[in-house]
């Protein structure tokens, strides 16, 4: 492991990016294994159920950093950038949008995982597993957003 990776995640919102509309700005990655046959999908921490590694771009880091620093955090780890695969906008209904949790604009990148670590900072709250197409399909069901981005990867079908 690099000595630049931390084992802490960050917290907070303090550092926060937003846009225009005020949705708050989250990176994320398609993490896909060389062969492109499977996709890493980590447990949720708020809802039950499978979800791609993501979470809030911060005013000290690109987009792409903000992205691969989640996939290490969540899901421990390393990944090469393939592609940018576009922004999505959040799904949630505006009952289920609060100030604690304002609507989210997504910015997804497929990746290729090169290193999976034994030892990561979200371990204690989290698994992971690789899932064929059909199985992330299925664990996400509920998750549109998520959907997207796994239907713009180039993972095999």
């Amino acid at each position: 492991m690099s000595s630049s990776r931390s084992m802490e995640s960050r917290t907070g919102r303090t550092k926060q990016r937003y846009a225009e509309e005020g949705e708050r700005l989250v990176a994320g990655v398609v993490p896909l294994n060389e062969a492109r046959t499977h996709v890493l999908l980590i447990q949720s921490t708020r809802r039950t159920g499978w979800v791609l590694p993501k979470g809030g771009w911060e005013s000290d880091e690109t987009c792409v950093e903000a992205a691969q620093r989640e996939a290490w955090e969540e899901a421990g780890i390393i990944c090469k950038v393939d592609y940018d695969l576009g922004q999505f906008t959040e799904a949630r209904t505006p009952k289920q949008i609060s100030k604690d949790a304002p609507k989210s604009l997504y910015q997804f990148y497929q990746v290729t995982v090169t290193r999976e670590e034994a030892e990561w900072p979200e371990k204690h709250k989290r698994n992971r597993r690789w899932a064929s197409y059909t199985e992330a399909k299925t664990a996400m069901k509920d998750r549109p957003e998520l959907l997207q981005a796994l239907e713009r990867s180039t993972i095999s079908r």
